[in-house]
């Protein structure tokens, strides 16, 4: 095993990291809204060593601009579930998908319509309809870590703006079918995936993009811009949905926090280039690095 781990290690040219669950958990002021010390040390420990991390979020990157800066991650990361491939630090745009105004306007209007709690996002702000102010709005806030902008019609302001990602909330999961089927007149033009923040459950995170775009898309377009392949390169993440990307890496790290379904499917796909680690809450993701020798 060691011989095998040593080799993994040698073999590892990049890391692409799931945030929710991953590095950040449900402890605030522990490691919410922002990953414990350690980890961060961990991350800056590796970046600095020349094996690059990116991150891999449904967020938009000026929710995650800090954990960039403090962690020294100077480089590419995936952002708005794939939307939007961006280096803060450099200020660097490698790719906007923007969704066609008329799909925009006429999801955003189905939704509102039905009462759906609804955001859509640009590559720096997030927008919401005033009318909808309220719980929802802080509770989210507190995951972005900035405030949405109040317009009087989104609708209004979705026919002006490049929009990169709308997101529906759903109060729960016996919710989410209710907001699938306001989005089923529009699936052959718009994508839609679900998301959760450990946080602030019950509610589910609706992730609706242009199509092709996944995390899976964005971890193809991280390892073309750091020129590396995928089979050298460690994809860490803690729900079904992470596979997206997860199942493109050559060596795969599964948080404790993940379903026992999900861990059993891993170790199945990737055998040996799989590790089940602790809990975010444990700081797992330190024990993944440990793993495969990264520190």
């Amino acid at each position: 095993m060691e011989e095998t781990i040593g080799m993994n290690q040698s073999q590892i040219k990049a890391i692409i990291l799931d945030v929710d669950g991953v590095i950040i958990g449900e402890k605030i002021g522990y490691n919410s809204p922002y990953p414990n010390e350690k980890v961060t040390e961990a991350l800056k420990t590796i970046q600095n060593s020349g094996v690059p991390i990116s991150l891999c979020t449904a967020k938009p990157h000026f929710a995650i601009d800090k954990i960039i800066q403090d962690s020294d991650l100077d480089n590419v990361h995936i952002t708005d579930g794939g939307g939007v491939i961006i280096d803060p630090i450099k200020k660097l745009v490698l790719k906007k998908n923007i969704i066609p105004n008329n799909s925009a306007t006429s999801v955003i209007k189905a939704l509102l319509n039905a009462g759906v709690y609804t955001e859509f996002y640009t590559v720096d702000d997030y927008f919401i309809q005033s009318s909808q102010f309220g719980e929802i709005t802080g509770k989210h806030a507190h995951v972005i870590q900035s405030q949405p902008k109040q317009v009087e019609s989104l609708i209004a302001e979705a026919m002006k703006s490049e929009i990169t990602k709308i997101m529906p909330i759903a109060v729960d999961e016996d919710d989410k079918p209710r907001v699938q089927k306001i989005f089923e007149p529009f699936k052959e033009e718009l994508v839609l995936s679900w998301g959760v923040h450990p946080v602030i459950l019950p509610l589910q995170f609706g992730i609706i993009t242009a199509p092709g775009i996944s995390k899976q898309q964005g971890a193809i377009e991280i390892a073309d811009a750091l020129n590396v392949s995928l089979d050298n390169v460690l994809g860490v993440g803690d729900s079904e949905s992470d596979w997206q990307f997860m199942g493109k890496c050559g060596f795969v790290g599964v948080m404790g926090n993940a379903k026992d379904t999900f861990k059993q499917f891993a170790v199945n796909e990737k055998n040996d280039k799989c590790f089940i680690a602790p809990s975010v809450d444990e700081n797992g993701i330190i024990d993944v690095f440990n793993h495969f020798e990264l520190i």
